[in-house]
């Protein structure tokens, strides 16, 4: 019985909110990869891109909720207004495609160039966010809670341990799981998404074969729109939405980027759910799992936690050091940075 409450609160602190957690990086991490097989520079205004799609799905959701619209069944307005907020984010990064990176395109810029532009766009992208709706935690779920929640676990079970596994979890992993999906079917059956695979392994050749660039890049963005913004929607949901959180994201998604092979779809995947998994491992304090699998007199004193978690983004820093000065190329052998 024992060894089944340590593994409930394992699930509960460690498993759970790892698997959610790694999908949303996962999603933001594909949207760097795909930038960065495409036009083969890192987009350092990734983390704002995802805080501007989620600003208007935000606002969009108050909107409904002014209307009376409070969520569909068990689960939050703000889907609702998730496609508002993609086609959004879309308009933005296209205008920014326009006015700003096509410029250096044209003018065969060097990477480190488009990177340093990137960092402005940011700082516009941030600026504009602020300006709309503040700088203030905002909390815009209104769907039910819980899929199941601790007391109801215990009442089922009899455990002493209850598992909470909340609405917006549940919703991060199945949304996930439906949108790389549906990339993976875009890149691989059809005609646009083979031209962009080709694009991204030979761009002279690609070229020679009639593969229209600007067509290319204009898909990229809108993909990259749309997982950005459910990215960001789904973290806001889980947690809230402030637009300096989304700044700091950017570390951990370039670190799933870089850790899976950047250039790589699935390495992406992969790397989101290998820094997920390693920050809240690190930062989880293992005393109540412990007690569980002994004797309550060799219950230890301290938290068994490794590091605070203030320093959990050190650990996605610490992990992306060491995968750039060993292995480059990442797990799955992306494009070395």
């Amino acid at each position: 019985m024992d060894l089944l409450n340590a593994f409930v609160a394992f699930a509960n602190f460690v498993l759970i909110p790892a698997t959610a957690y790694g999908a949303q990086l996962a999603l933001g991490a594909l949207g760097v990869t795909l930038i960065y097989g495409i036009l083969r520079f890192s987009n350092i205004a990734h983390g704002d891109t995802m805080a501007f799609g989620t600003m208007v799905t935000i606002l969009v959701t108050w909107g409904l909720q002014g209307m009376g619209m409070d969520g569909i069944g068990p689960l939050p307005t703000a889907l609702l207004a998730l496609p508002v907020g993609i086609a959004a984010c879309a308009l933005w990064l296209l205008a920014t495609d326009r006015v700003v990176y096509r410029f250096y395109r044209a003018q065969k810029a060097a990477p480190v160039i488009l990177v340093i532009v990137s960092m402005g766009v940011m700082f516009v992208t941030n600026g504009v966010v602020r300006f709309v709706i503040g700088t203030d935690d905002q909390r815009f779920s209104d769907g039910e809670r819980f899929i199941i929640s601790a007391r109801t676990f215990r009442e089922m079970t009899g455990l002493e341990e209850g598992l909470a596994f909340r609405t917006s979890q549940g919703l991060t992993i199945v949304v996930a799981a439906v949108a790389v999906a549906l990339l993976f079917w875009f890149l691989n059956r059809t005609r646009t998404g083979k031209s962009m695979r080709a694009f991204s392994d030979n761009e002279d050749l690609a070229l020679l074969s009639g593969i229209n660039p600007e067509r290319v890049v204009m898909v990229a963005w809108l993909i990259t729109a749309a997982l950005a913004t459910t990215a960001g929607v789904l973290y806001g949901l889980d947690k809230s939405f402030m637009p300096f959180t989304y700044f700091q994201l950017l570390l951990p998604i370039f670190a799933a980027a870089v850790v899976g092979g950047l250039g790589s779809p699935l390495g992406a995947i992969a790397g989101g759910f290998v820094i997920a998994f390693s920050e809240v491992t690190v930062t989880y304090a293992f005393r109540k799992v412990v007690s569980y699998l002994g004797p309550e007199e060799w219950s230890p004193d301290g938290l068994l936690q490794l590091l605070s978690t203030d320093y959990k983004f050190a650990v996605s820093f610490a992990i992306l050091v060491i995968v750039l000065i060993y292995r480059p190329t990442g797990l799955f052998r992306g494009k070395a940075v």
